[in-house]
């Protein structure tokens, strides 16, 4: 394609304007070859014959459809005009002031405060595609944060510009924005730290300039650290280039430094009036710029801020004082009078006021200050003179010393502020912030000026090897040819500066001359470079500069002051002052080696990825040239081993003006800050990339129809590049992408345009000559009736006569009459054929339906036949099974119950048998009994030695505790500066830790009353049973007479005996009732045989019947084949059957075979049970023979009982009493022994809280004395109950004295009778017990019997009463089954919703009916409780979140509509209001469970908030529903290069399905409709507010076919809303926002009507988001129009009538209020059943 091509007519062009710098002009003839004048038509109207050559044609000016980019790489001509031209359109028409160019983000300042940095935007950008959002600061900020994370790379961010561009407020924002994506919940403080580090440096080194009211005086590198797991840890500050001379001058409009007129500002307040300060207008060093205040600040808020940002950062008062000290001492001393004495001296007064404030601050002696102010001491070799000064050199002296007090207190907050913000652990990472002055050129430019130039040569150089290194990839990566790109290379500027013998190396030689002068200087950079370096210069008229140059363009430097502002210095004699200084931090500043902290000293080791040229360092250099070139080299050798983002701040006006575009000066930035060196550098190589998909998208309408049919895309799109650009060099093919030259892309789009305008143009001329032709036959169609009728009455005026009227009525009537014969033969002949094809479609078709009807009926036999037996069969085998069991559970029973009847019988024959010799034993029995009683007194020895040793124990157990509590002690104190920052953030914890250990102090010290009480009263009932004793054994002999009594009390239990015996024979008699029920049993075995050997008979008459009718008609694959897929079912349920016949055949045989292994069963059981018969009855027989024998034994014992029961009264008694004490003293040493074991627990657990909290974040001070005071109070009480325990033991002793005494009493009659007695006593209740179990096996017996008789018969229904019985130890179990272990899929399926909440309220309701106030309670805290861990422990699980928030709500529901209050029964059944809680008042816990509900509801809000927030811009926005109305535009650098990789897309499928599964959740859990309906309100309202603040975000998507797909999106969600019934919920007015975007970005957007409609449509939307509209509507063909300043302008003015909000974004973390519905249950209680697998068997219905 030749150049030439593209300038013809209609195409636009740029030419150079002395205002605008460029103008526009549109060409009025085409261009040829050899043509001297372009024939121009300028905007105005005017034509301009522009001269011009083959090789230098003005340049072309980008299709209106580029216009607008985000990225400047993405315009197809790239050139400053079409680059000054998109940042006006972006800048002074879109209100945006970010724009990408490449890898450049390039700021403007609009001097007004933009609703663009707020959280919500930050959070909008966080995560997401670089190039998918519009540019802005937070998009490069996430980009370093997102390679830092993925890469594990450091990253910087160098921002750059001219003073008054904003580049503070871009850095300082980038760290805003790190400080918030990584903060964390421990560390919190840090990112406050690093942010509240502004301020303060702003503070000491920001000053109002002409230019800018907030100018950075200084450069700072801010690194960032983070750890493994991206977190800010801390950060690190270097500093550079500080302007020290603004301290003592200030140019006309400017100020010092801002700290200064805040402390003015602040000087009446008490806490300074000690500085002696005043008003900034007293002072020297403050008014010299004239205006001492800046438009719109507080000086004295400042100063405010200033004070909480240092506390902030822990700077304590006394540090703040000592820096406004050293800070109004400056101040002071610039308004020391100096006066001139003659012409050679200079003289300062020891009276002067502001001396001795200034010496009164700093501890200084104001003579010596004042004498050396004025002269200054020269050391020779031979002789030290003191030499006076002038005024003028004193003044100097003065300033430098002011300069130099102000420099070292800089470095020292700085210094402090990186101690400040250090830390302890390891860095893993970092971001680098580089904030340091762009490239200047002023009127005079001195040497502040020449370093400043020096470090941008520098940053140039090492960004251009960057913008190469990135353009090397990309093409490596795509497979393109790499070749070397001629670009300016600032290499020999740089040698200049700083090689050997190069300009800052003569300068620091001139400087380390006594007599070297700034002239002498110049004179060696003359004599060194002028004409032998190009790039420097001397100017023709002047001797005293010298011109330099720099990539950006040439300065010119005065030489005066070079050397001075090098060297730094201040006279000795002044330091040594100030180094004696008695004020000890200004004393430290002049020290002679002090030890500067590095500011690279908590930076991790770096490695330049590219050999940097070292500095010179053949001499130690202190000047300031060779601090900055040291300083230079490390910040580049960290810059190089980082990957940088870059961020170029441009200055649009020097007025100050909002979104005022002055073309001349954003030029000249454009020019210093490399951007058109970049995009210079991009024009050469191919800038513009489109992929294949996108060419093939875009440019197919260029496309032919063979071309269209290919099915390799990729092909294609090579195939169509071959035919339209001939010249192979001007596109690359890569791997995923097209490459193209510069102004290809436009070329392409002129093709389009111009396909686009033929298509439309052939269209239009089809359209009308249709148009013309319809008319023209409607014409001619007239015309043509008009002559019809026209001659029609001619003729017939001609024709009407007699003859010719006769002629035509005979032709009509002969006409007539054939006509209707021809008819007549085709009408019949047509319906004999008709008749006949229906006749015989009939006929079929009624054969085919009785052929059908015929097989449907013989299948409907069939599967009659086939389900009755399989039914019949199922039927048959559960039935057997039932009473296999029954028989075989009967069989064992009775086994079982015959066993222990056999064991009982021989155990009481036994018992009986020894009754005998009880009575020879007795001797035997009273000594070992004595025996047992020398046990017991070796036993209470062993106690009481026990007993000491246990004290000797805890007594070695608290001296362990003194010991652990001076560990705890020390490990307090060496915590304690540890503790002070967390104080605050664990009060709570404290709060809880102390309550819960002063309630576990209370348990105990009520255990232990409990204790002492019981104790008390069981020592004073031992001491009144002794007493007691005593009594009794003197009226043993009053008491025989009471044995008559005994005696007939004995013949009373004879009586007994015998009823029982004869109790247990009318018992007996019931085994023949039990042999009765048995004969039933084979009777009915018998009946079963029959019945049985009759449905044989019947099951082979059917099958011989169905085997016949199915070889009748059918085979048996014609019967398979016309069976149904649920006919089959049937006929596989058992697995085996395949078809009808077979499955029969086999199904019958089994049932013989099993019918017959059933009968030789039932015949093995029966004969079993007759032999078991036969024995019980010889049992019985053998029983009756033993009662009758114990009755002989009884009569004979009688007496025997008589004797000795007189005896034997009071000795069981005493006896008991006796083992009681023992008892009661064991259970006092186990009671102790748990005490200990409870104390040792006890302070074991507060130790293990102790080292826990050590080891995570740290005890408070105040929870250790705590717990301190309470093991002092617990160490007390052991000492209290080992004392007690001490009494007690004494006690016992004293009992067991008077035990002993009794004993000996006593022993021969104890010894004697006791065994007797409890012998005797046994030996009755086991008479009691037989009997008993006798009884009771009788009734099982009766009762399984019954049962057999009838086995369908069912026991009536039982009434409940709708609560669930449990027992207090049961209800860790219940809670833990039915809250902690319950899966919601298990209890979803098949089950009434909310049935754990049920569960629990009928509980509750058991424990209501009890009374029982402390189950009550116990259980709903436990509920609560359960309910908080679930949830705790499931906070990312959406279906366990909706399950416990659906049965929290149901549990509330149950306890309002069964508390009995009138507002919740109106909806109740008469069963539900009888089952209300009857004794207490649930309100307090409805509450509490209404807190934890909305708790439950705001996490299970957030998980799915969560869930769907990543796919919905995806699906939304970015998904096209309409196909085949996108279009795509070029995209930039960025766009391609973005850092996150390509992922699975989502579209609006997507959206819908994860809201139906959310739905489908919700609705199995059994959550209320109206809590769904929120739900899904709250769903939709953050669907509408991400996408909108995506659109705000992203210009490329606001375009009226965009409005169109989120119309289509809306759409389908009103559908799905319709579909699941929730039209009520109120979430299609949540998206109202949204389609009111929609349809702006598709209205008609011109004519004041238009404006007037969106003012009155938009109501939803704010007038800033309706202008942001507006300003970033992007048309995507060249035919839409674009939206005018104007039009934005008006409608704007409509808008400023309105109240509304100024946020541009919506906030997407807004919760609506949620409300509880109460719906009462419909379900019964008494009619809910527990599932077995909710595993609570121990749960009783009542």
């Amino acid at each position: 394609m030749a150049v030439a091509e593209l300038y013809t007519q209609y195409n636009r062009v740029w030419i150079p304007d002395p205002e605008e710098v460029w103008k526009s002009a549109e060409i009025a003839k085409d261009y040829r070859v050899g043509d001297k004048v372009l024939r121009l038509l300028l905007e105005d109207g005017t034509e301009l014959d522009y001269s011009v050559n083959p090789e230098s044609l003005p340049p072309l000016r980008n299709p209106d459809i580029l216009v607008g980019e985000n990225d400047l790489t993405a315009l197809s001509y790239l050139h400053e005009p079409a680059v000054l031209h998109n940042l006006r359109i972006r800048f002074a028409e879109s209100k945006l002031i970010y724009t990408y160019s490449g890898i450049i983000l390039v700021a403007m300042n609009p001097y007004k405060q933009l609703p663009i940095y707020g959280d919500a935007i930050i959070h909008a950008y966080s995560g997401q595609n670089m190039g998918d959002m519009d540019p802005h600061i937070f998009a490069v900020a996430e980009e370093a944060y997102k390679q830092m994370a993925r890469n594990n790379r450091n990253q910087s961010i160098i921002v750059s510009g001219e003073s008054g561009a904003g580049k503070t407020v871009s850095a300082r924002y980038a760290m805003r924005y790190f400080a918030t994506v990584s903060k964390s919940g421990s560390n919190a403080h840090v990112e406050d730290k690093v942010l509240a580090s502004n301020p303060i440096t702003e503070a000491v080194g920001n000053a109002k300039t002409t230019r800018n009211d907030n100018s950075s005086r200084f450069g700072k590198y801010t690194e960032i650290s983070f750890d493994e797991q991206n977190q800010i840890i801390g950060a690190n500050m270097s500093t550079y280039l500080l302007e020290k001379s603004r301290v003592v001058f200030q140019s006309e409009n400017e100020r010092n430094y801002h700290i200064f007129y805040q402390l003015c500002a602040s000087a009446q307040q008490s806490e300074f009036k000690h500085l002696k300060l005043g008003s900034a207008e007293e002072f020297n060093y403050t008014r010299m710029g004239g205006n001492t205040v800046i438009e719109g600040v507080n000086d004295r808020a400042e100063m405010v801020e200033t004070q909480k940002t240092f506390t902030l950062l822990g700077f304590k008062e006394d540090f703040q004082m000592d820096v406004f000290k050293i800070l109004a001492a400056i101040l002071h001393l610039g308004n020391v009078q100096i006066t001139a004495v003659g012409n050679e001296r200079s003289s300062v007064s020891e009276d002067d006021s502001h001396l001795k404030v200034f010496c009164e601050l700093l501890g200084l002696e104001s003579g010596r200050v004042a004498q050396w102010l004025c002269n200054r001491k020269i050391v020779t070799s031979s002789e030290t003179v003191v030499k006076p000064m002038t005024r003028p050199q004193a003044v100097n002296a003065r300033d430098a010393l002011a300069k130099k007090i102000y420099a070292h207190l800089f470095d020292f907050i700085v210094e402090r502020i990186n101690q400040a913000l250090q830390f302890s652990g390891k860095q893993h990472t970092f971001i680098g912030v580089l904030d340091i002055y762009g490239f200047e050129t002023f009127d005079v430019n001195s040497f502040e000026q020449f370093c400043i130039n020096y470090a941008n040569e520098k940053l140039q150089q090492q960004f251009n090897m960057h913008v190469f290194k990135l353009e090397q990839e990309e093409y490596m990566k795509e497979d393109i040819p790499w070749t070397l790109i001629d670009f300016y290379d600032n290499q020999p500027v740089i040698d200049l500066i700083e090689a050997k013998m190069g300009i800052l190396e003569l300068l620091d030689e001139e400087c380390l001359l006594p007599h070297g002068t700034d002239e002498n200087w110049l004179q060696k950079l003359y004599n060194n470079f002028v004409n032998r370096n190009p790039l420097f210069e001397k100017p023709r008229m002047s001797n005293t500069s010298f011109v330099i140059q720099h990539f950006a363009d040439k300065v010119e430097y005065k030489c005066e002051g070079f050397l001075e502002k090098n060297r730094d210095t201040v006279y000795d004699m002044l330091v040594e002052i100030l180094r004696a200084s008695k004020f000890h931090l200004c004393a430290n500043f002049f020290q002679e080696n002090p030890t500067p902290p590095s500011p690279f000293g908590s930076m991790i080791t770096v490695k330049s990825a590219k050999q940097v040229i070292k500095p010179n360092s053949k001499h130690f250099r202190t000047t300031v040239g060779s601090k900055f070139r040291s300083s230079l080299y490390l910040l580049m050798e960290t810059l190089n081993a980082t990957t940088p983002h870059y961020v170029r701040c441009i200055k649009p006006n020097d007025e100050k003006l909002p979104f005022e575009f002055d073309s001349k000066r954003i030029v000249q930035q454009l020019r210093a800050c490399g951007v058109l060196e970049t995009i210079r550098i991009s024009a050469q190589s191919y800038p513009s990339r489109w992929t294949y998909i996108e060419f093939y998208s875009r440019y197919g309408i260029l496309m032919t129809k063979q071309e269209l049919s290919f099915s390799d895309k990729k092909e294609v799109c090579k195939v169509v590049l071959h035919r339209l650009i001939q010249d192979s060099n001007q596109y690359q093919f890569g791997k995923t992408k097209i490459f193209f030259r510069a102004g290809q892309v436009a070329y392409l789009e002129k093709l389009r345009l111009d396909k686009l305008r033929q298509s439309c143009v052939m269209v239009q001329k089809h359209m009308r000559g249709w148009l013309q032709r319809k008319k023209f036959l409607r014409e001619r169609r007239a015309a043509l009736i008009i002559q019809q009728y026209f001659r029609g009455q001619q003729t017939v005026r001609k024709a009407i006569t007699a003859v010719a009227l006769k002629e035509a009525w005979a032709a009509i009537i002969i006409q007539k009459h054939c006509r209707g014969y021809l008819v007549r033969s085709l009408y019949q002949l047509i319906r004999m054929a008709t008749i006949t094809m229906q006749a015989y479609s009939r006929g079929f078709l009624a054969r085919r339906r009785y052929r059908k009807m015929l097989e449907e009926h013989k299948a409907v036999i069939l599967q009659k036949y086939a389900r009755a037996w399989l039914a019949r069969r199922r039927f048959q085998s559960i039935r057997r099974f039932v009473l296999n069991i029954q028989l075989t559970y009967r069989v064992q029973r009775l086994q079982k119950k015959l066993e222990d009847q056999n064991k009982e019988n021989h155990g009481l024959v036994e018992k009986l048998t020894s009754l005998a010799a009880l009575r020879a034993g007795d001797v035997e029995k009273i000594q070992k009994l004595e025996a047992e009683l020398e046990k017991a007194a070796t036993h209470r020895r062993n106690y009481e030695e026990k007993g000491k040793r246990y004290r000797d124990a805890v007594e070695e157990k608290l001296a362990k505790l003194q010991k652990h509590n001076s560990e705890l002690e020390t490990q307090k104190e060496q915590i304690q500066l540890k503790l002070q920052e967390k104080t605050e953030e664990l009060k709570e914890k404290m709060d809880n830790l102390t309550k819960q250990l002063f309630d576990d102090v209370q348990k105990e010290e009520r255990q232990r009353m409990l204790l002492e009480k019981s104790f008390e009263l069981k020592t004073q009932d031992y001491e009144k049973q002794i007493q007691s004793l005593k009594e009794e054994i003197k009226a043993l002999k009053d008491e025989k007479m009471q044995l008559q009594h005994l005696v007939e009390g004995e013949h009373v239990t004879s009586d007994g005996l015998k009823a029982e015996v004869a109790r247990l024979s009318k018992q007996v008699k019931t085994i023949s009732e039990f042999e009765k029920e048995i004969e039933l049993l084979q009777a009915q075995k018998i009946d079963v045989e029959k019945h049985v050997q009759s449905q044989k008979r019947e099951m082979r008459e059917k099958m011989s019947e169905i085997t016949k009718q199915l070889l009748e008609s059918y085979d048996i694959e014609d019967v398979r084949s016309r069976l149904s897929v649920e006919d089959l079912e049937h006929l596989n349920e058992d697995g085996e059957l395949w078809f009808a016949y077979e499955g029969l055949k086999k199904a019958t045989r089994v049932l013989e075979s099993h019918f017959q292994s059933q009968k030789d069963c039932y015949e093995k059981e029966i004969e079993a049970l007759n032999f078991k018969v036969v024995h019980l009855s010889q049992e019985i027989n053998h029983l009756q023979k033993l009662f009758r024998e114990e009755n002989d034994i009884n009569e004979s014992i009688r007496h025997e009982v008589t004797r000795l029961t007189s005896e034997n009264m009071m000795i069981p008694d005493f006896k008991q009493q006796i083992s009681e004490l023992e008892k009661q003293k064991q259970d006092l040493e186990i009671r102790l022994n748990e005490q200990a074991e409870k104390m040792k627990g006890k302070l074991e657990e507060l130790s293990n809280q102790l080292h826990r909290s050590q080891e995570e974040e740290g005890t408070q001070r105040k929870a250790l004395e705590a717990q301190n005071e309470i093991h002092t109070k617990e160490k007390e009480k052991l000492i209290d109950k080992i004392q007690e325990m001490q009494e007690a033991s004494d006690h016992l002793k004293k009992q067991f004295e008077t035990e002993s005494e009794v004993k000996c009493n006593f022993r021969q009659e104890a010894s004697r009778l006791t065994l007797e007695n409890r012998d005797l006593e046994e030996e009755l209740d086991m008479k009691d017990r037989v009997i008993k179990k006798l009884q009771d096996q009788v009734k099982t017996l009766s009762k399984t019997i019954g049962k057999a008789n009838d086995v369908h018969s069912s026991s009536g229904p039982k009434e409940y009463l709708g609560m669930l019985q449990y027992k207090r130890e049961d209800e860790a179990k219940l809670i833990q089954n039915l809250i902690l272990d319950l899966k919601p899929r298990g209890v979803v399926v098949n089950m009434i919703p909310g049935l754990p909440a049920h569960i629990l309220f009928m509980c509750v309701r058991y424990a209501d009916s009890l009374n029982d106030a402390n189950m009550l309670k116990s259980l709903m805290n436990s509920t609560i409780n359960g309910i908080k861990q679930v949830v705790k422990e499931h906070l990312e699980d959406f279906e366990m979140l909706s399950f416990w928030l659906s049965n929290t709500c149901h549990f509330l529901n149950c306890l309002k509509q069964y508390s009995g209050e009138e507002e919740f029964m109106k909806h109740n059944s008469p069963q539900q209001n009888k089952n209300c809680l009857n004794n207490f008042d649930l309100s307090e816990y409805r509450q509490i469970l209404s807190d934890v509900a909305i708790r439950i509801y705001h996490q299970f809000i957030i998980i799915m908030e969560k869930n769907i927030q990543p796919i919905i811009v995806p699906g939304m926005l970015e998904y096209e529903s309409l196909q085949g109305i996108s279009g795509l535009k070029p995209t930039g650098f960025r766009k391609r290069s973005s850092s996150i990789d390509d992922t699975d897309g989502y579209t609006m499928t997507s959206v819908l399905q994860q809201l139906s599964y959310f739905y489908t959740t919700m609705c199995q859990n059994g959550l209320d409709p109206e809590l769904v309906r929120q739900a899904v309100k709250q769903l939709f309202f953050l669907i509408g507010a991400v996408t909108l603040n995506s659109l705000f975000l992203r210009k490329d998507m606001c375009s009226c076919r965009k409005g169109m797909q989120i119309r289509c999106n809306i759409s389908y969600l009103e559908e799905w809303l319709k579909d699941k019934n929730l039209q009520n919920s109120l979430a299609k007015e949540t998206l109202e926002p949204l389609s009111q975007a929609a349809w702006l970005l598709q209205v008609k957007k011109t004519t004041d009507s238009d404006a007037k409609e969106i003012y009155e449509r938009c109501t939803s939307l704010s007038a800033v988001q309706i202008i942001k509209i507006l300003n970033s509507y992007t048309p995507i063909d060249d035919f839409e129009k674009r939206v005018t300043p104007s039009f934005v302008r008006k409608v704007q003015a409509l808008l400023n009538s309105r109240e509304d909000s100024s946020q541009l974004m919506l906030d997407t973390k807004y919760l609506f209020q949620v409300t509880f519905p109460f719906t009462p249950s419909p379900h019964a209680l008494e009619m809910i059943q527990i599932p077995s697998s909710f595993k609570l068997g121990f749960l009783n219905r009542l």
